[in-house]
Parts: structure tokens; C-alpha cells; sequence
């Protein structure tokens, strides 16, 4: 199925809209895969992001009606992805710790003098690094560097300072930074 087709995809959100099984079957087995990375991202572990999808396409076969059709369809299921991952993480920050999908290297900005040190490691490697990093920082820096969110809105979302975001978001790279350098000293040995 492609959902570049406004044809086909109009006809798919209606039938879902009518609760039709086989169209939410389709919807769900054609965006899966992307948006179990986008949950992956926000995730203590797989299956907590198994959790967060399901009940994301939940969110979204009770909400479709409400998509407008003025940008992509794979968008808007997207962005209420990144929605309830940040709803989980709010209801659940008291019990994560305040310390310390595939993601892409190429996303990573380049740090103050100019290196990618994210580029040095395959992004399943980098991943399993964002994995590590506390619930705090790993949501700070999957909205700010793959999703695309300014400190402004991450501060609105998470309830924090844009200070805060800021911050934390140097922590969450200077924290993949050290373990990205460790593996590669380690891999040189």
C-alpha cells in the first residue's frame, strides 16, 4: 500500500474511521515498523515500546476521523506516537530516575568543534547507547534531535525550563559522546 496515493489513503481512513478490522489491519501492518522505532526511542527496553505502540494505535483508530488530510498520513500517526510516548513518560517521571527506531548518525548534529562523533558507530550501536541514557535525557534529546521540537515546545510538553532542555539535551550528547568513545577504545584493543 502506499500512502503517497491521497485516493487510497482517503478511502483506508474512512474505513477506518468505520471501525472496518481490515483497514486497521492494513494502517497497522504498513506503519509498524516506523513507528515501533519511534517508540523504541522513547522506551526503557522493547517491550515497554510494544506497550506504547499498541496503545498508541489505540489512540489513533479512535482519533483517525479526526485526520484532515492536509499533510501525510504517516505524519499525523507520527506525531500522535511521539505524543503518548511523551503522555507515558510524564504519568511515569516519578518513577524514573532525574540523574543522567533506528536512530541515524546523520541526525546528531556535530558537537561545538565540529564532530560527529556520532558517525563513528553503526546506528544500531548508537541506538542501544541512546537506550542507556536515562529517561529524562533520552526524551530531551529524541524530541530535540528526531523529532524535530524546539527547546521551547520540549520545555511545554515535559513541563520544564527551556534552560532545563537545553541542558539536559548537552548531557544526553556529551553522555553518548563518552560512550561512543569507550566502545571505539574498546574495539581498538
Amino acid at each position: 500500500m502506499d500512502l503517497s496515493n491521497k485516493e487510497l489513503v482517503e478511502k483506508l481512513v474512512k474505513a477506518c474511521s468505520r471501525r472496518d478490522r481490515s483497514a486497521q489491519q492494513q494502517l497497522y501492518q504498513k506503519l509498524y515498523s516506523p513507528m515501533m522505532g519511534v517508540c523504541y526511542r522513547y522506551a526503557r527496553n522493547q517491550e515497554e515500546a510494544k506497550d506504547l505502540l499498541q496503545d498508541g494505535f489505540i489512540k489513533i483508530f479512535d482519533k483517525i476521523d479526526r485526520f484532515n488530510f492536509k499533510g501525510s498520513l504517516e505524519g499525523w500517526v507520527r506525531r500522535i506516537m511521539v505524543n503518548h510516548a511523551i503522555d507515558h513518560y510524564r504519568k511515569n517521571k516519578n518513577k524514573f530516575s532525574m540523574s543522567e527506531t533506528l536512530v541515524e548518525a546523520e541526525n546528531i548534529p556535530a558537537d561545538e568543534e565540529g564532530e560527529n562523533w556520532a558517525k563513528q558507530v553503526q546506528a544500531k550501536t548508537l541506538l542501544a547507547f541512546v537506550q542507556q541514557l536515562s529517561p529524562v535525557y533520552r526524551t530531551v534529546f529524541n524530541l530535540y534531535v528526531l523529532d524535530d521540537y524546539s527547546h521551547a515546545e520540549i520545555a511545554d510538553e515535559l513541563g520544564i525550563s527551556e534552560g532545563t532542555s537545553k541542558s539536559n539535551l548537552a548531557k544526553a550528547k556529551q553522555n553518548l559522546r563518552n560512550m561512543i568513545l569507550e566502545y571505539k577504545r574498546n574495539e581498538e584493543k
